[in-house]
């Protein structure tokens, strides 16, 4: 029998996998604390201000749609097996009600990390009121999401927006190519 020894990513890969296992475990059964909860309301805020920042009437979209569910500065990393989660909340009526995290993970030819806002607009109030009261909502599973892509000099005038649910990825840095939200998992934390 060959001695066979670990290759570096193959060590890599399972560190990821046993590391955002471990992360989304830890962190996606309980409701944040309240300085926790003020954190996250706190970098949604500045999340927002990213996103008007980038795409000319933001705000305006923001406050026309039902319900905005914001996960700022999502981590999203891999190694051949990837992964990505966050923490966000939704807010209506520029209120925050409830905090949700976001989780995927991913295989495939996949190498960097980045770091990255997800707005998600429900313009329709039935996406919403299902969303709402879904007990876990998977993209692509239980509601679909047009992901708008924003050229340089964007504006909301520009834009054809007539979809029941819009995906925005904004402030992404680092070193990781392909956007798609699609097979997320979306769960409310739980008090």
């Amino acid at each position: 029998m060959k001695n066979l020894k670990p290759t570096a990513i193959g060590i890599w890969a399972q560190a990821l996998i046993l590391l955002f296992t471990a992360f989304v475990l830890g962190c996606a059964s309980s409701a944040p604390a309240p300085d926790k909860a003020k954190a996250i309301d706190e970098s949604v805020n500045a999340s927002l201000t990213r996103f008007n920042a980038d795409l000319k009437g933001a705000d305006k979209l923001v406050r026309s749609a039902k319900g905005a569910l914001v996960f700022p500065g999502v981590v999203q990393g891999g190694v051949i097996v990837g992964g990505e989660y966050g923490e966000g909340a939704l807010r209506i009526g520029g209120r925050t009600v409830n905090y949700y995290s976001i989780a995927a993970a991913s295989f495939g030819l996949q190498l960097g990390a980045q770091k990255k806002d997800i707005i998600i607009l429900f313009m329709d109030q039935n996406a919403l009121n299902n969303f709402q009261n879904s007990q876990g909502w998977t993209v692509g599973v239980d509601g679909n999401i047009t992901l708008v892509t924003l050229a340089a000099g964007a504006s909301v005038d520009t834009m054809k927006l007539n979809q029941p649910i819009l995906g925005f990825v904004v402030g992404q840095t680092g070193l990781m190519g392909g956007i798609s939200l699609q097979g997320s998992k979306i769960t409310k934390l739980q008090p």
